[in-house]
């Protein structure tokens, strides 16, 4: 969960690259770090960690423009490409939020079933005002984890214990719960 201060995108990118780095095969998405880039380009992007492709995303910045302004046709093509990720062994699905179009059940809602049907552990930014809603639509299956990099780690040495079968967790659900 993070709050107003926090920059999820920098620490899932951070996080990843040194998961990716150890080996572990990462699927889903991460923004890139818009507000601190000093390009002109008003486009957010996002990173897909399966390939490492940047893929723009159209962003209506107009002064009377409201909501994110999110090209509706890219999550689902996004999604394809996650969705074979995940088909293909990945270790670990990151959605870059639970934003306002997953929040309405639409965007990239449909890959974390999609990673709880393969029993893959499933990391997601939720904002603070969405965390209600969170609650909701995961029945209370998550961990809150603070927007720290501490707390990812620890999180990851959890799961990844119970990948070695240290653990006697049965599922990522049962670890986690």
């Amino acid at each position: 969960m993070y709050g107003l201060r926090d920059n999820p995108d920098r620490l899932l990118l951070d996080f990843t690259e040194d998961l990716r780095r150890s080996g572990v095969r990462t699927a889903g998405l991460v923004q890139v770090d818009n507000w601190t880039d000093q390009s002109s380009d008003d486009r957010v992007r996002t990173v897909v960690l399966s390939s490492g492709e940047v893929i723009p995303l159209a962003h209506d910045r107009n002064l009377g423009a409201a909501g994110c302004g999110l090209d509706c046709g890219q999550p689902a093509s996004i999604a394809k490409l996650i969705e074979a990720a995940i088909h293909e062994g990945a270790d670990l699905v990151v959605i870059n939020r639970f934003g306002k179009l997953e929040a309405k059940g639409k965007g990239l809602i449909e890959l974390i079933q999609h990673a709880a049907d393969a029993d893959l552990p499933v990391l997601i930014a939720v904002p603070e005002h969405r965390f209600e809603g969170w609650i909701k639509y995961s029945a209370g299956m998550s961990v809150r984890l603070p927007c720290r990099r501490a707390a990812l780690d620890r999180w990851w040495q959890s799961v990844a214990m119970e990948a070695s079968g240290r653990s006697t967790a049965t599922t990522v659900c049962a670890l986690v719960k």
